[in-house]
């Protein structure tokens, strides 16, 4: 069906916008506030100014941060406005949000270089004739602590105390730091100087986008509509996706690990992998899922589906060709070696591959396995590691070959 956008504004079809927006969306807060807000935005005749903070404390954007990417890009393709705001004076402070300690803070140079190269990934989803971007340093390094006091009486230490990862710190008492209490009101903040319509996040970030409604609200503003998406897990299977963890797919890495890592994942995963990482259409989302459902060829046949569709977003049909062709000759025509001895994983999770490096004798020592890691000299299933890639989910590497060299390599397992 054909939209219908105003020049420089919304869909006029209302009814198929909440539709599109609502889908995948694990909650929209509060209830009826996103049909509200786009009736508001066509009696207007505006486009909605929708926000998503960009975390700078690392470099290379992954799948899972793709998720709500995605979901910005849609608000983008029904005539709204995407607000990146790079956390830059955030940054400085540490998100707390899912951690079980206190987060390590950023210089303000390390922000900086960091969301430097964020945008080409960005650009690889989003519109860029329909990206505000602003940094949030804009308006919080000039507050001074009497500003920053007047914030504080919008929030209580009980309403804090509510947020799940600090309630937990608090009740085993592990350390909780003024400076990350401050982390939501600032985040919160951001909403206000920006006039934020809708904020998106990841299900982990809700509580700090409720708190931006309530400071909307105390500036006397119409409070933020948030909507959520789901936490995407990564080739494990089990934890969230996430580079620390050896678990993750990024978006600008080549096809071909692309694709090899994507045929790696738990066949209980396809349907998800699908609905939140492709532009599938939903009928084939749900084949896909009831294919990987039964296990054997049809699982596998639905993982090379699954794989084509994601590196085409990322790299062109082109590119997705060339990688399924170039894991069909590792594993179809046996370019592996044939003669793979097998040897058992340690019990620990995630593995440091370094020291199973030296375990399984394709390094000398774990200086020596960190160097041949960083050279590109050790593969998984044929695909090189990336440089640091030093620990890996146990679940995401077990049965699968390890090796250095054409001749040299192990079968982990049991």
């Amino acid at each position: 069906m054909q939209r219908e956008v105003a020049p420089g504004g919304p869909v006029t079809d209302s009814d198929e916008a909440l539709s599109m927006l609502e889908s995948g969306a694990a909650q929209v807060l509060p209830e009826g506030g996103l049909a509200a807000k786009l009736a508001t935005a066509r009696r207007e005749g505006r486009p909605l100014r929708v926000k998503l903070g960009i975390d700078p404390s690392g470099t290379q954007l992954t799948l899972g941060h793709a998720v709500v990417l995605r979901k910005l890009r849609q608000f983008q393709d029904l005539g709204h406005l995407a607000v990146l705001i790079v956390g830059d004076f955030t940054g400085q402070v540490g998100d707390p949000s899912g951690k079980t300690s206190t987060r390590a803070a950023l210089s303000a140079e390390q922000t900086a270089d960091n969301s430097a190269g964020y945008f080409a990934q960005l650009l690889r989803v989003l519109d860029p004739e329909r990206v505000e971007v602003r940094r949030n340093s804009e308006w919080l390094s000039s507050m001074t602590m009497a500003d920053v006091l007047r914030e504080t009486r919008h929030l209580t230490v009980a309403q804090l105390l509510e947020r799940d990862d600090f309630a937990r710190r608090y009740s085993e008492r592990l350390p909780i730091s003024l400076t990350e209490f401050m982390y939501p009101l600032l985040q919160g903040y951001d909403s206000v100087a920006i006039r934020a319509d809708i904020e998106l996040g990841g299900t982990d970030q809700t509580y700090n986008n409720l708190v931006g409604r309530e400071l909307q609200r105390a500036h006397g503003q119409d409070p933020q509509v948030v909507l959520t998406v789901p936490l995407l897990e990564g080739l494990d299977g089990v934890e969230k996706m996430g580079k620390s963890l050896g678990n993750w797919v990024g978006i600008l890495e080549p096809p071909a690990e692309q694709y090899g890592k994507l045929m790696s994942i738990p066949d209980a995963l396809v349907g998800r992998y699908a609905r939140l990482c492709t532009a599938l259409p939903p009928r084939e989302v749900e084949d896909l899922e009831r294919s990987a459902a039964g296990g054997g060829p049809p699982a596998g046949a639905a993982k090379h589906r699954l794989a084509r569709a994601i590196v085409s977003l990322y790299h062109g049909e082109e590119a997705a060709e060339r990688a399924a062709e170039a894991f069909a000759a590792i594993f179809r025509r046996r370019e592996l070696p044939t003669d793979v001895p097998k040897h058992p994983l340690p019990a620990s999770d995630p593995v440091h591959l370094p020291a199973l490096l030296k375990q399984t004798g394709l390094a000398t020592s774990t200086s020596e396995a960190r160097r041949a890691i960083d050279e590109g000299a050790i593969r998984l299933d044929g695909v090189t590691l990336p440089k640091s890639t030093y620990d890996a989910a146990r679940a995401a590497i077990s049965g699968r070959v390890l090796q250095r060299g054409r001749r040299r390599a192990v079968r982990l397992g049991e």
